[in-house]
């Protein structure tokens, strides 16, 4: 279980000190006022700084981030894990240097790393969650290239006047193109096949 002690000025600056060394947030976690702040003689003198005692509570979204962080260390990499959760999602932000190797090409290498992160959390009955995990703000910058691919093939479709399959994506970019497209009504799209080779097919409409 991963906890850190740190002191400050007040117990505030303690404890924001002491989620920044965890990279956890205040939900996260348990916190024990080990010592309260205390002013000395004439206000200098003697006086004790407070001291908290932060320990990480044991979530589905502590234990991916602890997993996410074992697995870029035992790859020889640095980096920054943190994690926010909320009742249903675990999002983990992964940050450092050389990570293009953690991400693969399109992402594929991220998108096994969410899928096995995501197995090893949920293989109890108790807490499930959707793991989601992005690597330098991956993720963003793909769902921007999707969403202006998304458009691009759907003129393309209209243009033709026949369908164009998209290649295989996983459910997550999937949802992205169909979200891009939901408000145009010249075409619609709609997925066939069998995981993970499952393709999205924009329609032009009749």
């Amino acid at each position: 279980m991963k906890e850190a002690v740190k002191s400050g000025k007040t117990v505030e600056e303690a404890l924001s000190a002491a989620l920044e060394e965890l990279g956890v947030g205040q939900d996260s976690v348990t916190v024990e006022v080990l010592c309260a702040p205390a002013k000395g003689l004439f206000g200098i003198l003697g006086s004790k700084p407070a001291v908290v005692k932060v320990v990480c509570k044991e979530t589905p979204g502590a234990r991916a981030c602890l997993l996410v962080k074992n697995i870029i260390e035992a790859v020889g990499l640095g980096g920054e894990v943190v994690f926010q959760e909320d009742h249903e999602t675990v999002h983990i932000e992964v940050s450092g240097e050389k990570m293009g190797v953690l991400i693969g090409r399109r992402g594929e290498t991220l998108n096994a790393l969410q899928y096995l992160v995501g197995l090893a959390v949920n293989r109890s009955e108790g807490d499930r969650k959707r793991i989601q995990i992005d690597i330098e703000g991956y993720r963003k910058k793909r769902e921007e290239t999707l969403h202006e691919l998304a458009h691009k093939l759907a003129d393309k479709a209209k243009r033709r006047g026949r369908n164009v399959v998209l290649e295989p994506m996983n459910p997550q970019e999937r949802r992205v193109i169909h979200i891009a497209l939901k408000g145009r009504d010249d075409i619609y799209t709609f997925s066939e096949g069998e995981e993970p080779f499952r393709k999205i097919v924009i329609s032009p409409r009749k």
